[in-house]
């Protein structure tokens, strides 16, 4: 499969365009859309993915696992795990960072989320949540001091770590997002953010939260055709059933809504 680049990868703003975001109708007291040309989500497989950095959902040994984590060791190749070995592990709630040899990025930066059900026992309801936004600030922290100008994430400890999808998009957006505002220089030095998900259970996940954060700037929400309403914040706008719960649609390349083809969701504009 060609790499994917980072070119080609919609924005927020580009998301907002075509109406596969919709405003949500009680956004975040300090939202704001400034950063909407900086983001991007995508459905695919983050092997392909030709940014400067990608972001793997490790575990502490950092020596490679199954999901996400064994598809980029795979993808890179042997010599990956051998510059792993000299790492000598990463606490969770952290991350390192390693070439990427055989993968189409440039660098590799290993995350190691928390299992969500250890870390609420160990250290209560805010613990997930401050262990998961130390991995995206880490990696974030990691790629500026490494000049990477673009990063893409994997949906961390989503899988067998069994961070709940919303409660996982929600918390990642909120520590990108704090991490944006707290220093306005360090900021510029990323062009590109991505959230990457490969199951549609993560990119609905975040199709829901992102309005919350990171709301169409006022040209962009003149483009959209939902209203907002009164109800659940965020708003959850063109809901489709889909085994039994309510999501946002989302619209394919030809213009109509799709949840079951990944090739069919993936955010990549037609060069």
């Amino acid at each position: 499969m060609a790499p994917t680049a980072v070119s080609s990868i919609q924005t927020l703003t580009d998301l907002y365009a075509d109406r596969t975001l919709q405003p949500a109708s009680q956004p975040h007291d300090q939202a704001t859309p400034i950063y909407n040309s900086k983001i991007s989500l995508i459905r695919a497989d983050i092997t392909t993915l030709a940014t400067d950095a990608i972001v793997n959902a490790a575990n502490e040994s950092l020596l490679g696992g199954g999901g996400v984590d064994g598809a980029i060791h795979a993808a890179a190749g042997p010599d990956l795990v051998k510059e792993c070995e000299t790492l000598e592990g990463c606490e969770t709630g952290s991350a390192k960072i390693t070439g990427a040899y055989e993968l189409p990025c440039k660098k590799v930066i290993h995350a190691v989320g928390p299992i969500y059900g250890r870390a609420r026992r160990e250290g209560g309801d805010h613990e997930p949540a401050r262990l998961l936004g130390g991995c995206y600030t880490k990696s974030l922290d990691l790629a500026v001091e490494n000049g990477c100008k673009s990063i893409a994430f994997s949906a961390l400890s989503t899988g067998v770590y069994g961070y709940p999808s919303r409660v996982a998009a929600r918390d990642a957006l909120g520590a990108v997002k704090g991490w944006l505002d707290e220093d306005e220089s360090r900021a510029t030095k990323v062009d590109r953010i991505v959230f990457c998900s490969f199951l549609a259970k993560d990119e609905m996940a975040y199709e829901e939260w992102i309005p919350y954060y990171f709301p169409p700037a006022a040209a962009d929400e003149e483009t959209t055709n939902g209203t907002a309403t009164t109800g659940e914040t965020p708003h959850r706008c063109q809901r489709a059933t889909h085994g039994g719960q309510d999501y946002p649609k989302r619209r394919n390349h030809q213009g109509g809504s799709d949840r079951g083809n990944v090739s069919a969701t993936r955010r990549i504009i037609q060069e």
